[in-house]
């Protein structure tokens, strides 16, 4: 078994305790391998170990990874995390199968005005700046239900849900409590018509806080990948 075929089992595993912990189905919780800096090779290599969902934060490395392993495009699904920029989203648009990190209605009518016909509607996630931070993009919460409700209205695109970074804590009960509050978000645009399923939150440091509060996709890269050049 290569290394990169077991880190994915070893975090495969680590998923599975924390949804039994959190009396939940491993099955509820999808990795998302973050591959952003990780060559194809590694990728494929990623793939023949079983996963399938990969995530890129910038859009040429992406664009070019995904022409790289072009044989594996109807069996992989390439998730776009990072921020994103106007003049960036004709090639988002063109070549991924969700995006994350969306925070103005600007950026997903572009999208939509730019999906290509023929390809399945972009699957996109609002991202959310649930702690606050000046740093950190993302639409602020109260802003949060009008912002899915027009996305939800535009063509090509479906609104899947909502992503989030926290600001970083150590304490178990602290790193819950912004996980929790984004759950709370999802269940007041369910509770308004939406037909939304997505919680993508947790990372390496915070999965267990986050698959105890309900999240359905994590974004795990250097436990999979190793330490980033």
């Amino acid at each position: 078994m290569s290394v990169i075929a077991a880190n994915l089992q070893a975090v495969k595993n680590d998923i599975a305790a924390a949804a039994q912990q959190a009396g939940r189905a491993a099955s509820d919780v999808t990795l998302l391998a973050v591959s952003k800096t990780v060559s194809a090779s590694r990728v494929r290599e990623a793939f023949d170990a079983g996963q399938h969902a990969f995530g890129e934060n910038y859009v040429q490395e992406g664009i070019e990874k995904i022409a790289a392993l072009n044989d594996l495009r109807s069996r992989i699904q390439w998730h776009f995390i990072g921020p994103l920029q106007s003049n960036k989203t004709r090639a988002v648009a063109g070549h991924f199968d969700w995006v994350h990190a969306i925070d103005r209605l600007k950026i997903a009518e572009r999208l939509s005005e730019q999906r290509p016909a023929g390809m399945a509607p972009l699957q996109v996630c609002i991202q959310v700046n649930i702690s606050g931070e000046a740093s950190k993009s993302g639409v602020a919460p109260e802003e949060v239900p009008a912002l899915a409700h027009a996305m939800a209205a535009l063509p090509n695109l479906q609104l899947r849900g909502l992503m989030a970074i926290p600001a970083p804590a150590s304490d178990p009960i602290a790193q819950r409590q912004p996980f929790a509050a984004l759950r709370a978000l999802l269940d007041q645009l369910r509770q308004s018509g939406l037909k939304v399923d997505t919680l993508s939150m947790g990372m390496s440091t915070d999965m267990g806080a986050a698959i105890a509060e309900g999240a359905t996709l994590v974004r795990i890269g250097t436990a999979i990948f190793g330490a980033r050049s």
